[in-house]
């Protein structure tokens, strides 16, 4: 399960925000010729609480658990699995004060460039996850994530930029969909790829799955899970994994239908479906398997352009996350 090229190595004194409140790290510019693919991915980083229950759960009393305390949010997960991988990577999210020196760190330590900016306000979002089985709750406070701004994403940072990758969370919980469109369009001009990965199938449906497909129209690479499709296609139960990835070619280059277990179904227009098991493993948690998942295929279709090679490549970067507690690569 060890990717082809060697970890880069982790920044060392990696470039923080200054000491003005919501100010972000000094940008810098793209790759330059000859250098390896670089990824810019920009979105949540947050604080996960893991509660996985130990006995059935009792109401009114207490219930035994195992309780983790874990670095997480959806892209920040993405964003360390490619930096594990040894993609180069830069992350642009935002955390309260307290935490930027934090996150920095762990992001710098699996090989992550971090680009912080930061909240004197509001603390680093926390997400409180129930794991029951392969289908964990979630109960989101995105905190400082909540002032995030596509517009933080500096035209430097994408210059030379192989592929920026979001989430549906940037896309959910804005104010208005507008500046997002406005960074996936400023990342085409500059000939970056566009990557999304939906998040959330109940924030998407309150959002509305037209005006969500919409804000992102047009992204080469497209995650979403079972219950994403469904949401966003509108296609019931009849139809299996296959007919909804499809069903979203209308709107993506490649959509990677991905399941529970690591594996997915990969569809692209005109193409027949390419189906992927999952790699079997020991199972510690569900938490941050489809970021590992986005991070392995991402990984790979930056050199190969093979959607079968990348899709095992996720696969695997699924089962690692599969195995650990938490939606992080293990330190």
């Amino acid at each position: 399960m060890q990717p082809n090229r060697p970890r880069r190595p982790a920044p060392t004194g990696a470039p923080l925000p200054s000491d003005r409140p919501g100010s972000s790290a000094d940008p810098v510019g793209g790759s330059g010729a000859g250098d390896p693919p670089r990824v810019v991915v920009f979105g949540d980083v947050l604080d996960d609480i893991i509660v996985i229950a130990s006995t059935p759960q009792a109401r009114g009393t207490d219930t035994e658990a195992v309780i983790r305390h874990r670095a997480g949010g959806a892209a920040a997960n993405t964003a360390a699995w490619l930096g594990s991988l040894g993609t180069a990577v830069d992350f642009v999210g935002r955390v309260g004060v307290a935490d930027r020196h934090r996150h920095a760190q762990l992001l710098a330590n699996a090989g992550v460039v971090p680009r912080l900016g930061y909240d004197a306000h509001d603390p680093t979002g926390t997400v409180v996850i129930t794991v029951d089985g392969s289908s964990p709750s979630m109960f989101t406070d995105r905190g400082a994530s909540a002032g995030l701004d596509p517009d933080d994403v500096p035209d430097s940072l994408l210059s030379g930029a192989a592929l920026l990758h979001v989430t549906g969370y940037s896309v959910v919980h804005a104010r208005t969909p507008v500046p997002l469109r406005r960074l996936l369009t400023r990342a085409r001009a500059a000939g970056v790829a566009v990557s999304v990965d939906p998040g959330s199938s109940g924030f998407i449906d309150r959002f509305g799955p037209e005006a969500f497909l919409d804000a992102v129209d047009g992204a080469e690479l497209f995650f979403p899970s079972l219950d994403e499709a469904r949401v966003l296609t509108g296609l019931d139960a009849g139809h299996d994994e296959s007919a909804l990835a499809q069903a979203l070619t209308d709107r993506f280059r490649v959509v990677c239908l991905v399941r529970a277990d690591g594996g997915a179904v990969v569809a692209r227009p005109g193409r027949p479906v390419v189906e992927v098991a999952g790699v079997t493993t020991r199972t510690a948690d569900p938490v941050g398997v489809g970021d590992a998942f986005a991070a392995g295929f991402i990984d790979a279709w930056l050199t190969s352009r093979r959607a079968g090679v990348a899709a095992r490549r996720g696969a695997r970067a699924a089962a690692r996350a599969s195995a650990v507690v938490g939606g992080r690569p293990p330190a």
